[in-house]
């Protein structure tokens, strides 16, 4: 019978969708204002892998990834999901405009092994958390590098995003003083 354990600290991460720059600096700010330090932030990325998005943030919509200084227990993710639900809103009246959402907040968390991601919508693949919540494990990482599943999305998918999420590995391995990949092997 294997004894139970609390997990290792993970990397808390928001992924924002912006119709716009401007929109993508106002979600930055709030968020360093809720959730602390930005330990890394990924380049603006143009998001093309559908149309789902268009009506409610524009045609141009930018995909940003930012990760946070402060160490982050998986357990606070309900609450985490929930608080940038209300961050969007306030995003929403303080940025004004024509569209209906104009930045969309997706936070998750990174462990070594696996990219988790929160969201309000039960499907078959996501786990129920509380108060609404539910997780998906979205991407793995595997024989060094990242995998995705039938379910994860297609830009998660796609792999342009993998060089990030590799230096947010890296931070995470850092933050807990593991040796660096060049000198020892995990999974």
């Amino acid at each position: 019978m294997a004894t139970a354990h609390l997990p290792e600290s993970t990397l808390f991460f928001t992924a924002v969708l912006a119709a716009d720059e401007p929109a993508l600096a106002a979600a930055r700010a709030a968020l360093a204002a809720e959730w602390g330090e930005i330990v890394l932030a990924s380049p603006a990325y143009p998001f093309h892998y559908t149309s789902y998005y268009e009506r409610e943030a524009g045609a141009r919509i930018l995909r940003a990834f930012l990760a946070f200084a402060a160490p982050f227990a998986r357990e606070e993710l309900p609450d985490r999901k929930l608080r940038s639900n209300a961050i969007e809103k306030i995003l929403r009246a303080e940025i004004g405009g024509e569209l209906p959402r104009p930045v969309n907040l997706d936070p998750g968390y990174l462990a070594l092994d696996k990219l988790v991601l929160a969201s309000c919508k039960d499907f078959s693949h996501r786990l129920y958390l509380r108060d609404g919540v539910y997780a998906e494990i979205t991407l793995s990482y595997r024989g060094g590098k990242w995998t995705h599943f039938p379910w994860t999305f297609p830009d998660y998918a796609s792999g342009d995003y993998d060089e990030f999420f590799v230096q947010m590995r890296d931070c995470l391995r850092r933050r807990r003083g593991q040796a660096s990949p060049l000198t020892r092997q995990v999974w």
